[in-house]
């Protein structure tokens, strides 16, 4: 995690092989870097004091999140932004901060505050306008702010938005977010500035999320979701997963078919696997060819045999023609 209150005040050190024009060169755009973060950090604030409407020159909205467990109890939280990229003529320069609606009032009013997510990107915008980033925090209540401003000129407009989350707690028996779109394997895993311009990457497995889950039916359903806090025999677990399909009609919602359970056990998972170090997935791939067109629910019942628990959840998706 970045704070953006020290990044700012960061000094070019190790330039001494650089040529005297490279090195102005680069201490201006992180000069100007600079000047950009403090305007967003500045707005942001205003806004959150009240003290400034919120600007709309730039057009952001929320595209979505999900929730999976990350290290250390805390929670990975990858989210998509849409921004009109024809409002942005330059490079973007794009703020995010969580703040935590629990949190007890500093002690100190003056101190500088430590927020649970405080980040600057600088990035461009592609012709789609969707930005994908991430966040990691704790369970808990936040609002999370998200600024926006073409990068290097002063005189900009901005957009920025507010969005309420509330961060699950992984610690029992759960399910993280079920992720729907298409599933590509990696060569590799991506390096660390790739990993945040590609949050939806697990390892070397990359989900590229169908916006409002709406799938072709000459396509597939591809789903993906990870499963949390079952219990274990030799480091194996022993889960059994039933997906049964329902259809929204114009009379209400009926049944319409089902998938084969699947199993997650000694049998089926590779000897390796270790359920305390190892993440478990749930993956589903369905053909949509026999789907009539329109709105299906997805209920995921699942059931871990060890501990006698079970836990359902629900998954929505549209098929078009």
């Amino acid at each position: 995690m970045m704070h953006i209150r020290r990044a700012v005040t960061l000094a070019v050190v190790g330039t001494a092989l650089l040529s005297a024009s490279a090195l102005a060169a680069q201490q201006a755009d992180e000069q100007q870097q600079q000047r950009d973060t403090q305007a967003l950090v500045e707005l942001v604030e205003a806004v959150a004091a009240g003290t400034e409407p919120t600007p709309a020159d730039v057009s952001l909205q929320w595209g979505g999140n999900h929730f999976m467990k990350g290290a250390d109890g805390a929670t990975y939280i990858p989210f998509t932004l849409g921004v009109d990229p024809a409002q942005l003529t330059g490079g973007a320069a794009l703020y995010i901060r969580a703040v935590n609606r629990d949190a007890a009032p500093a002690a100190d009013p003056a101190a500088a505050v430590e927020y649970p997510w405080d980040d600057i990107n600088f990035l461009d915008v592609g012709q789609d306008g969707t930005v994908a980033r991430a966040m990691v925090l704790p369970p808990g209540e936040y609002e999370v702010f998200v600024a926006i401003k073409e990068q290097g000129q002063a005189e900009a407009g901005a957009g920025l938005l507010r969005r309420d989350i509330t961060v699950p707690d992984f610690s029992e028996l759960s399910m993280s977010t079920v992720l729907i779109g298409n599933i590509e394997p990696l060569a590799a895993p991506l390096n660390a500035d790739q990993q945040k311009e590609n949050p939806y990457t697990f390892g070397q497995m990359r989900v590229t999320v169908a916006a409002g889950s709406k799938l072709r039916k000459a396509g597939e359903l591809q789903m993906l979701f990870w499963i949390y806090g079952t219990g274990q025999r030799n480091n194996k677990p022993d889960v059994t997963i039933e997906y049964s399909f329902h259809r929204q009609t114009a009379d209400g919602e009926e049944y319409f078919n089902k998938t084969p359970p699947q199993t997650l056990n000694a049998s089926t998972l590779p000897p390796q696997f270790n359920v305390a170090t190892d993440q478990l997935p749930g993956m589903l791939f369905v053909p949509l060819a026999s789907f009539p067109v329109g709105e299906y629910r997805l209920e995921i019942k699942l059931t871990d045999t060890i501990s006698g628990e079970t836990l359902t959840t629900d998954a929505n998706f549209t098929v078009e023609a």
